[in-house]
């Protein structure tokens, strides 16, 4: 049994991903972690919500945001396809596994056309 099945959480993880996986933004919600408050973006693919850092939000941001008068609207984030992948970090002086958005949108798969598609 893996240690993330002993402890599971309503959040992703580094350890949750298999190389890069592109999900779809479905909805972004503030919620109560401790003693702040967060804001976990859910995707339609995956019932576990990331918390949203300021880097993956303004990877994001540079990604799929619309510029207003008060700056990036996440709004615009729905529907869209983020690539997320595990890398290592330096967090308070040491390694760790994080979360982060890719630069670049994810590519749109062409459909290969077989011999039977054809007909």
């Amino acid at each position: 049994m893996k240690i993330s099945e002993l402890f599971p959480s309503r959040y992703l993880k580094a350890a949750d991903l298999d190389g890069d996986e592109v999900f779809t933004a479905e909805s972004l919600n503030q919620e109560e972690l401790g003693d702040d408050t967060k804001p976990v973006r859910y995707f339609e693919e995956m019932g576990k919500g990331l918390v949203l850092n300021r880097t993956n939000a303004n990877t994001t941001a540079s990604l799929y945001g619309k510029d207003t008068e008060y700056g990036k609207d996440t709004e615009d984030w729905v529907g869209k396809r983020i690539t997320l992948f595990a890398t290592e970090v330096d967090f308070r002086g040491q390694q760790t596994l994080a979360i982060r958005v890719r630069m670049l949108p994810p590519k749109k798969r062409k459909r290969k056309v077989t011999g039977a598609d054809s007909q």
